[in-house]
């Protein structure tokens, strides 16, 4: 089992590392797909932490994101020290963010954004904690988009642009890395980048699942007057729950900032959440190979769909646009995936799915 399971690391590892390679060949197109598609990834993981662990609805995730994200824009780009003297004063050279310090700071800010959010939710459950959760999200995407007046903070709707790429040692992931005859152009640097912190989320998440803290969140999930009459504080847990969860989010928005060099509260609406939502529930709630997987489909089919809505919109000589026929093929998609496996992709295992010791021949013991 152990050399098998060995077979299956080395073969996926060398896979992973091989596929941007293989894909900037087709075009960079297909390589920033994947990129996106390991963010929400990041996204999935760390709302499934909220939702599949401890059953704690959360409909505002996307707030922790944009919280990451406009915080390295503010600390990478000149906007601040264009825009307050004081910075300007202080910085005269102008801020320049590294990115071992960019990543610590962004979760460290979402989880204290994360616990804010739920201290007041602590005793909603269900369809109230979701719609107190929403208007967290609407409220920071609402910020962010009016913080331009009396003193320019995010610029508004008109977004932070001129953000710096991400910089480890001497190589900046903003150029293309020429090694010989070789190139490795910015996107497949990012991807590198994207997959060893979704690799270490995956790590942290498996561990937090076989966990005493994991299973604690499950029973909370389950049965929280049951949880709670066992001795568990579930106050502190749920608080944790959110901040974890938000570390996640945060971590996610600095990277996405760096790699779009531009962000702006479009980014962050509603939309968003309930689509990191959408694939966490698709995928298999609780279940990480299955988040994994509901992140990436729902990530990257909507850019493989745009390949056959195209053509479609020929057969009906333009009479359809062809971005609501893509969403359109979207929504047929996974009402389709939901009837037919309506745990999910990939769902956890019940308990009463496993062996009982002693049934192995085929009779209880």
């Amino acid at each position: 089992m152990l050399k098998n399971r060995l077979q299956v690391f080395l073969i996926s590892a060398v896979a992973l590392a091989v596929l941007p390679l293989a894909l900037q060949g087709v075009g960079e197109a297909w390589v920033r797909i994947i990129d996106t598609a390991l963010l929400y990834i990041l996204l999935a993981l760390g709302l499934n932490i909220v939702v599949g662990f401890a059953g704690l609805l959360d409909l505002g995730y996307i707030a922790f994101y944009a919280v990451g994200a406009y915080l390295f824009a503010l600390l990478a780009s000149p906007h601040l020290v264009e825009n307050l003297p004081a910075v300007a004063a202080m910085f005269p050279n102008g801020l320049h963010l590294p990115i071992w310090a960019a990543i610590p700071l962004g979760a460290a800010v979402a989880a204290m954004a994360g616990v804010l959010l739920g201290a007041p939710t602590l005793k909603l459950r269900g369809d109230y904690l979701a719609i107190v959760t929403l208007g967290f999200g609407e409220i920071i995407r609402v910020f962010m988009n009016n913080l331009d007046a009396p003193v320019n903070i995010t610029n508004g709707p008109k977004g932070i642009s001129s953000i710096e790429p991400i910089h480890i040692g001497p190589l900046s992931l903003g150029e293309s890395l020429h090694i010989g005859g070789f190139t490795l152009y910015s996107v497949t640097l990012y991807y590198y980048l994207f997959l060893a912190v979704v690799v270490l989320a995956v790590v942290i998440s498996l561990r937090l699942h076989d966990s005493r803290l994991g299973r604690a969140w499950i029973a909370i999930r389950e049965d929280e007057i049951a949880a709670k009459a066992m001795g568990l504080n579930t106050r502190n847990l749920k608080l944790l729950a959110f901040g974890l969860g938000a570390m996640f989010g945060g971590v996610a928005g600095v990277l996405f900032a760096s790699f779009q060099g531009f962000v702006s509260p479009e980014s962050f609406s509603l939309q968003e959440s309930v689509l990191v939502v959408a694939m966490v529930v698709l995928g298999g709630l609780g279940h990480i190979p299955g988040v994994i997987l509901g992140a990436f489909l729902l990530a990257a089919l909507p850019e493989v769909l745009r390949h056959v809505a195209g053509p479609l919109q020929a057969l009906t000589d333009g009479r359809l646009d062809a971005s609501i026929l893509r969403q359109l093929l979207i929504a047929l998609a996974m009402i389709g995936i939901m009837l037919a496996r309506p745990r999910g992709l990939w769902p956890s295992p019940n308990p009463e799915d496993r062996l009982i010791p002693g049934e192995a021949k085929g009779g209880r013991a």
